[in-house]
């Protein structure tokens, strides 16, 4: 979907959504796209939110996961390299959308849709 960017004050609502991701999770994308998603003019922050949302979600299910594996040693490498993919996913996904890109991150669980 290549929705046009509405605003620039979409825009960069969208780019401090998915910046956000790495120090609070799904929160703010749950809170933006909860606000936006039933408004018809914010259709690009409508979706990279909810991209957004779709990838915090699936970075905590990785992490709960990788937790319960330390008990077998392969989360003490899984927890740091799920960091980092987040990390290294979010800060992308932010330049993407401050150039009017929509952006999805790959390995991602879409439950939102």
């Amino acid at each position: 979907m290549n929705q046009q960017v509405s605003s620039s004050d979409d825009k960069t609502l969208a780019m401090v959504t998915h910046l956000s991701g790495i120090f609070l999770g799904f929160v703010m994308p749950l809170i933006v796209w909860l606000i936006n998603k039933d408004k018809e003019d914010k259709g690009y922050l409508v979706e990279q939110s909810k991209e957004a949302l779709n990838f915090q979600i699936t970075v905590a299910i990785a992490m709960v996961v990788s937790w319960i594996l330390m008990f077998v040693l392969i989360g003490l490498l899984l927890l740091p390299a799920v960091a980092l993919a987040n990390l290294v996913l979010c800060i992308i996904a932010a330049v993407k959308t401050s150039e009017s890109e929509t952006y999805r991150y790959p390995f991602t669980l879409r439950l939102i849709k």
